[in-house]
């Protein structure tokens, strides 16, 4: 039996776009035979690397707008509620733990969907702990010994090398797609584009 294609999914919760995608990944990436693998990582310190202390579209207001209506129309074509969490960016990083440990788990990808919807569906903040533990107890997780290990100074110093990683590898934002030879796709709108050359669909090559 042939071996499933691999898409890595690269993803940060302060990004919109990332939860357009990671909404409707699966779907898609079954249907294609592809197989997601979920990375969470940190886009602060590559920002902060670029001078940037803030989101792009806060420090560039324009884009900013421009931004938000996008993702109306685009939230309303996916049939996803949009909703501005105040304030924006939201602080991802015990999320981000979380979803790290998660992603060695069944439920890491239902975690993050749930942190998402939360975050951008509703509106409502993800920043502080005990959001992220009400979550995980949402869904019917130990949500005391998941927090207690993904705050574990392991945990801790495999997301900052995920992040380096992420830089090493040209990442600059999110989401980004890897397909298994390498090629990288940013933005929601090049998922089909990643998956469809993660199929072996590979127009210029």
């Amino acid at each position: 039996m042939a071996r499933r294609a691999v898409l890595e999914f690269w993803y940060e919760f302060a990004s919109t776009y990332s939860y357009l995608a990671a909404m409707r990944i699966e779907e898609m990436a079954a249907a294609a035979e592809v197989e997601v693998r979920w990375r969470p990582f940190l886009l602060g310190p590559i920002f902060a690397a670029q001078g940037w202390n803030s989101s792009p579209f806060n420090l560039y207001p324009a884009k900013g707008r421009h931004m938000w209506r996008d993702m109306e129309r685009e939230g309303a074509r996916l049939g996803l509620a949009v909703k501005r969490p105040d304030p924006f960016p939201q602080n991802s990083l015990t999320a981000a733990r979380v979803a790290l440990l998660g992603a060695d788990h069944p439920w890491g990808a239902t975690f993050t969907k749930a942190v998402f919807q939360r975050e951008f569906g509703e509106g409502r903040s993800i920043a502080e702990p005990a959001a992220v533990a009400e979550i995980l107890a949402h869904l019917g997780l130990d949500a005391e010994a998941v927090m207690r290990a993904a705050s574990a100074e392991g945990n801790k110093t495999r997301l900052k090398a995920v992040t380096e990683e992420a830089r090493s590898r040209g990442m600059f934002g999110a989401p980004t797609f890897f397909t298994d030879d390498g090629e990288m796709f940013w933005g929601n709108d090049r998922l089909e584009q990643a998956i469809a050359w993660a199929t072996g669909e590979r127009p210029g090559r």
